[in-house]
């Protein structure tokens, strides 16, 4: 197992997230807690110490049962992180409340890593907002030893994290992104990085394989990897990527069975970054997979000012590009949630106005209706 130095411990470079754990019946919060024992034992005993859960992982079970499993284990031997669930307005003012049964349901007295969960734009304000305590009560458990060390996740946008950094970058110890070959230009990944490093924030990585999306790719793709590495799978591509990037230190896999823990066990044996000619198959390859679907936008603001309902045209195509590549999904709806109802896409007009100054030719009205009909199916 490959190690990354953090502070002063060592982190195998692959973490067990908690949040696709085998389940009976199909049923997301029925999990098969007798396979997920299985599971944590062989990554135990292959060297995975790092476990990431949530409140809301399972319906809420993912750290009952982790804190089971985990209860086995001399509690030295494993690092155990979990969130606090502000993707939930409802949860703002419940910090001390939601703490203090995350230890219970997990059977422990601390959290060895502690996260505000999910900084995106519908919670950044709150998450700010110091009426609400949550950064203040957290600092405290850190101080009283109960957080060992305290950091962020995020799915939002730039500005959304540049806001939280502004205020709490100083106390992050590390940043939690959604990175991976396919999203480093698509979902602006690498400026992400670039950021939490100007501030000297190590950086954990969740969704290395997009929810699956990169476990197989198109034949002729995958025939082009092979003849650079015969010996290297598909999905072990992804993983090669992430430890290409110098300041990645924890990379985070949701394993469902066995065999997806065996396959990334079997890849952290040994650090295989990739090479310049690799790098960029990788990126061509990503590019050509979601250019498919992605409309041409640069977002020269052109449109903008010809729009009666003062749209941000371009932001709408980017979540659009998003949603319709993904095929659904939270993060577009999340995005969209911090929007007034009239500056949805929704409330264009069908005016054309945008489309007759727009140089790439794009159909925005069209867009526009596409995007509303497909989150009105959701």
């Amino acid at each position: 197992m490959i190690y990354r130095e953090f502070q002063d411990i060592k982190l195998s470079a692959l973490g067990f997230g908690c949040m696709r754990l085998p389940v009976k019946d199909g049923v997301y919060a029925n999990i098969d807690e007798g396979l997920a024992a299985e599971m944590v034992d062989y990554a135990m005993k292959n060297g995975v110490n790092y476990y990431d859960t949530a409140w809301g992982y399972h319906d809420g079970n993912s750290e009952i049962v982790m804190g089971k499993i985990l209860s086995r284990y001399p509690r030295e031997s494993f690092y155990l992180a979990s969130k606090f669930p502000g993707y939930d307005l409802s949860n703002m003012d419940k910090v001390e409340q939601i703490f203090e049964k995350q230890l219970e349901k997990c059977g422990v007295e601390y959290f060895d890593f502690y996260l505000f969960h999910n900084v995106c734009e519908k919670n950044i304000d709150g998450y700010l907002d110091e009426k609400y305590g949550i950064f203040d009560y957290l600092i405290k458990q850190k101080q009283n030893g109960r957080i060992k060390h305290l950091g962020f996740s995020a799915h939002g946008e730039m500005n959304v994290i540049k806001r939280f950094l502004e205020k709490y970058g100083a106390y992050m110890e590390f940043g939690q992104l959604q990175i991976n070959y396919l999203d480093w230009e698509f979902q602006n990944a690498k400026e992400k990085v670039e950021l939490l490093t100007s501030y000297n924030i190590p950086i954990w990585v969740m969704e290395p394989l997009r929810g699956g999306k990169l476990v197989t790719l198109a034949e002729n793709d995958e025939a082009t990897l092979k003849a650079l590495r015969p010996d290297e799978n598909i999905p072990a591509w992804a993983f090669r990527f992430l430890q290409s990037l110098p300041h990645v230190t924890m990379i985070l896999s949701g394993m469902s069975d066995m065999a997806q823990v065996k396959d990334n066990v079997k890849t952290f044996e040994c650090d295989k970054p990739l090479n310049q000619v690799e790098m960029n198959t990788l990126l061509n390859i990503a590019g050509v997979m979601t250019g498919k679907t992605k409309l041409p936008c640069t977002a020269c603001k052109y449109c903008t000012s010809h729009c009666p309902q003062g749209l941000d045209i371009p932001e709408l195509i980017k979540l659009y590009n998003e949603h319709r590549f993904t095929g659904g999904g939270f993060i577009a709806p999340m995005a969209l949630s911090a929007y007034e109802k009239d500056k949805l896409p929704s409330a264009c007009i069908g005016c054309r106005s945008c489309e007759k100054v727009c140089p790439q030719g794009i159909k925005i009205s069209e867009m526009m209706t596409d995007f509303t009909a497909r989150l009105k199916e959701e």
